[in-house]
């Protein structure tokens, strides 16, 4: 038996190498805004440095027991714990999906309302993959520091734990439970191999489509037959050959699941799977009614019918950043001795899809990224998880907490940068009707 072909890594190189070139020149640009008063700032900090060691606790606890979408039922109550432990109600079961966590501090009658973000589901196989568990300790650490100084803050924070990212969109059912009915900006904070400060996150859907045609004796009497995997198989080739006049950051991957059980039997039914991305709502869309005329295509071809499921899952929009947070981000993390990569920095081919894009078209909203691992380490890999679990792991899930709390202190108190976020996003077409986008 030989060996498959091991890809070759040149195309990879030649990004490193463009990365590289552009670091030496990228300069973080600086927030034309005050934010909070430096006193209130510091104290703030100060409150992440005070819980250090918790966070250092949730890091490792989650790393060493991951839990899947929508059973994570351990992480969703230590971060309870967490709270609790700090004197802070936590309740977990909110807005449609039980084990997510809702705490809050301040109050909504003295100003805007703002949400920190934690996600904690772990990836089927290889655990924390995706450093969810430095997204959630970080999340705590910026609500708790902020919930120290509750009497101080002209507004009120939330604490949102969000569960099923991972191959699902547990924000999106959150949100249709009305997780974001009552707050007006939302931020959180994602483990990577850089700092940035922006990165392209592409929209996602999946899409099903049932192939039924007529089963025949497939050496007696073919001719009476309509083959259902026929039309599968046209379906994926007319996905390859769409692929050339696709928008190069479009992503299309498919997959047959099902397609007869006997060779001399005609296939009577076939069941193909897919994933459809793009990095903007309306090529999202395109590609969704292009992806449609294939399906039709094939079932014309060979005479079979077709179903199409859109979304077994709530789809995902692409991340709308919000440029005005996004520097205060910056700042924030310049106090850390990081230095966050501006947008184009590192290839934007390098895309992948999050449920926090939901999010971002209904209120203005930021998804950075913390550098844990090396550059050449990838999420979703045995080597992205190790780093999750490491001292490098801890220390981004503290500037994260830093991050996060500096940055919403900052919206809360500094009026004309609040202003200028909303004017940004009103700009960038304002909240989208999500559950509808795609009717």
């Amino acid at each position: 038996m030989t060996e498959p072909a091991r890809p070759d890594t040149a195309y990879l190189a030649s990004i490193d190498e463009r990365t590289r070139s552009l670091l030496a020149e990228a300069v973080p640009e600086p927030s034309p805004y005050a934010g909070a008063p430096a006193e209130l700032t510091e104290a703030v900090e100060q409150g992440v440095e005070a819980v250090a060691e918790r966070l250092r606790h949730v890091v490792r606890h989650l790393h060493a027991h991951p839990e899947t979408a929508f059973r994570e039922y351990s992480s969703a109550g230590l971060l309870q714990q967490e709270l609790q432990r700090h004197g802070i109600e936590a309740r977990l079961g909110e807005h449609g999906v039980e084990t997510s966590v809702r705490a809050e501090a301040g109050s909504a009658d003295r100003g805007p309302t703002i949400a920190i973000l934690a996600e904690y589901d772990a990836l089927p196989g290889i655990g924390h993959a995706c450093g969810h568990n430095v997204i959630a300790a970080a999340g705590l650490g910026a609500f708790l520091a902020l919930a120290a100084h509750a009497d101080r803050l002209p507004g009120r924070v939330l604490f949102l734990g969000t569960p099923a990212e991972e191959g699902h969109s547990g924000k999106e059912v959150m949100a249709r439970h009305g997780a974001f009915d009552d707050v007006d900006a939302a931020i959180m904070v994602h483990p990577y191999g850089y700092d940035l400060a922006d990165q392209v996150w592409l929209g996602r859907r999946l899409l099903t489509l049932t192939f039924t045609g007529v089963e025949a004796h497939a050496s007696a009497q073919p001719f009476m037959g309509r083959n259902a995997l026929d039309a599968a198989s046209l379906a994926y080739q007319g996905i390859g050959l769409l692929r050339q006049q696709l928008p190069p950051s479009d992503r299309v991957h498919a997959n047959i699941t099902e397609g007869g059980e006997s060779p001399n039997i005609v296939p009577g039914r076939a069941v193909m799977k897919l994933y459809a991305r793009s990095q903007q709502p309306a090529t999202l869309r395109d590609l969704s009614a292009r992806l449609e005329d294939v399906a039709r295509g094939a079932a014309l071809m060979t005479g079979t019918a077709v179903e199409l499921q859109w979304d077994e899952h709530p789809p995902s929009l692409p991340i709308r950043t919000n440029g005005a947070l996004t520097g205060r981000w910056v700042a924030a993390q310049q106090r850390r001795g990081r230095s966050p990569l501006p947008l184009g920095v590192v290839s934007e081919t390098l895309a992948a899809s999050t449920d926090f894009g939901n999010v971002s078209y209904r209120v203005p909203g930021i998804h950075p990224l913390i550098r844990i691992a090396e550059p050449s380490t990838a999420l979703h890999t045995r080597g992205f998880a190790e780093a999750a679990g490491s001292a490098a792991a801890e220390q981004g899930a503290l500037d994260g907490a830093v991050g996060l709390a500096l940055t919403a202190l900052d919206y809360l108190v500094d009026e004309s940068l609040r202003a200028a976020v909303h004017e940004e996003f009103e700009t960038q077409g304002g909240a989208i009707d999500v559950p509808g986008y795609f009717a």
